[in-house]
């Protein structure tokens, strides 16, 4: 298992410092562009889901939405089915950021996998998805 948890750790380190340093000049960072990915499906999320998505604990996630709403990247509203939860959604400037880093993403991704075959990258996530399910 140590073998394992290593070279995940690994693979997960060098992607997230090759999509950092892409994202630099957006002035993004990874996890504001996996906060921007989740909100882009329009629904809008609490601030639990956004935690859980993102891979962060809720403080850290409350001040990247503080940051954010401050930016004019997302806002807050109350949940219409319970105004108690609040729901955080995209602006037009949000939605704007979240499609340039969603190229910037695709393009990295492409880059890193190109020298593999399409039917050993649909391999390598559906392992690694259906380890995170079992893990869950």
């Amino acid at each position: 298992m140590q073998e394992l948890a290593h070279a995940l750790s690994r693979a997960e380190r060098s992607v997230t410092r090759q999509l950092a340093r892409a994202m630099d000049d957006e002035g993004c960072t990874v996890e504001d562009s996996r906060i921007l990915l989740l909100l882009a499906d329009g629904r809008g999320h609490t601030m639990t889901e956004v935690a859980e998505f993102a891979l962060l604990p809720a403080p850290s996630v409350t001040r990247l939405i503080d940051r954010m709403v401050t930016d004019g990247l997302v806002h807050r509203t109350a949940d219409p089915t319970d105004r108690r939860r609040v729901l955080v959604r995209l602006t037009p400037r949000g939605r704007a950021l979240e499609r340039r880093l969603d190229e910037i993403v695709q393009r990295e991704q492409l880059a890193l996998l190109a020298d593999a075959e399409p039917a050993d990258t649909e391999r390598l996530l559906g392992l690694l998805g259906g380890l995170a399910d079992r893990l869950t």
